[in-house]
């Protein structure tokens, strides 16, 4: 998989904003736990290392560098489409830089410490054996994380403030992208789609923006507005609101408890949640022809019945008493 990433990242033309970044990052990280982790199957290195801080190394260089990066990768890509705002590139540089820097600090010196023969769990040490300097790296590389992660809490805070003042569209497509949830509108609608995408290529929404010329070159055929899903569309069937599904919600935890520690728990779990499956299916359906509109209740002026009743302009009951004057013919000439 790496080398799908790198061979992608080698083919493209590359920017380098907050997500790329730390997706560059997981590549580089990931790789040097995966790396660390070979060193396992030599059997020799493998009884040296196991049950050692080279162990707690190695799975946080691929857990931390290979999971933590590419979510903060996907938040800031996504960040758009989910609040309809962006967070502001320069605080995540910061972020990304002192994650990067914060983690090879705490992380890289235990390969040191490990090969040097401290355990793992350890929870003292004496001053003769040597691990101090590398456990003070350590210690300042896990400050270092702290101080990141508090960039990036203030990045959240900052860029909401900033938008809440000074709001800025996006737009449904700001990285020009490739997948089908940058066609709606950002943030998401309720309905995701209002209408259904028929795809028809790997990268449908891709191939709607572009395609090739004559020799072969990629070339832009649609504009970003004419293949994006226009907001505010209505007639869009969604359920109603229902506070069931949050009642078994509560249920079911009481349940898992009850199995694992006692039983007793378990049954207030399971009569919440039949309660919550039975009141779920017999709550009243809607018409799935109708919109979402339709779910709000009708004024009397738009009762559908009420407006049956009323008389045809015209009708029979609508005729007046013809006058005399109305009778006679008009003057010929």
């Amino acid at each position: 998989k790496i080398l799908n990433w790198m061979a992608t990242m080698y083919g493209g033309r590359l920017s380098f904003p907050t997500p790329m970044l730390f997706s560059v990052g997981l590549v580089a990280m990931f790789t040097i736990g995966g790396l660390s982790g070979v060193t396992h199957a030599v059997a020799p290195a493998d009884t040296q290392q196991t049950d050692t801080y080279y162990i707690v190394a190695h799975f946080h260089y691929v857990l931390f560098g290979g999971a933590l990066l590419g979510i903060f990768s996907g938040l800031y890509f996504w960040y758009p489409k989910m609040f309809g705002h962006f967070l502001n590139d320069k605080l995540g540089k910061w972020h990304f830089w002192l994650m990067i820097i914060g983690l090879n600090l705490t992380f890289g010196p235990m390969h040191m410490l490990g090969l040097q023969g401290m355990m793992r769990r350890t929870w003292t040490y004496t001053d003769g054996q040597g691990f101090n300097v590398w456990n003070l790296v350590a210690t300042i590389g896990a400050y270092t994380l702290a101080l990141a992660t508090l960039v990036f809490i203030y990045n959240v805070i900052r860029s909401w403030r900033q938008h809440k003042h000074n709001p800025v569209d996006p737009g449904p497509d700001p990285w020009d992208a490739r997948s089908l949830e940058w066609m709606v509108p950002s943030p998401t609608p309720e309905y995701n789609f209002s209408e259904t995408v028929v795809v028809e290529e790997f990268d449908e929404f891709w191939h709607r923006k572009y395609g090739h010329d004559e020799s072969g070159r990629l070339v832009r055929i649609a504009k970003t507005e004419d293949v994006t899903q226009a907001p505010g569309a209505t007639g869009i069937h969604l359920p109603s609101p229902s506070y069931w599904p949050f009642v078994l919600a509560v249920g079911l935890p009481l349940v898992g408890y009850g199995l694992i520690f006692n039983l007793w728990w378990a049954v207030p779990g399971a009569l919440i949640t039949l309660m919550a499956i039975f009141g779920w299916i017999l709550e009243p359906a809607d018409d799935p022809e109708a919109g979402h509109d339709h779910h709000d209740e009708l004024e009397p002026s738009d009762d559908p019945e009420a407006s049956d009743e009323t008389p045809e302009v015209g009708g029979a009951d609508d005729e007046q008493p013809v006058t005399e004057e109305e009778t006679q013919e008009a003057p010929v000439g």
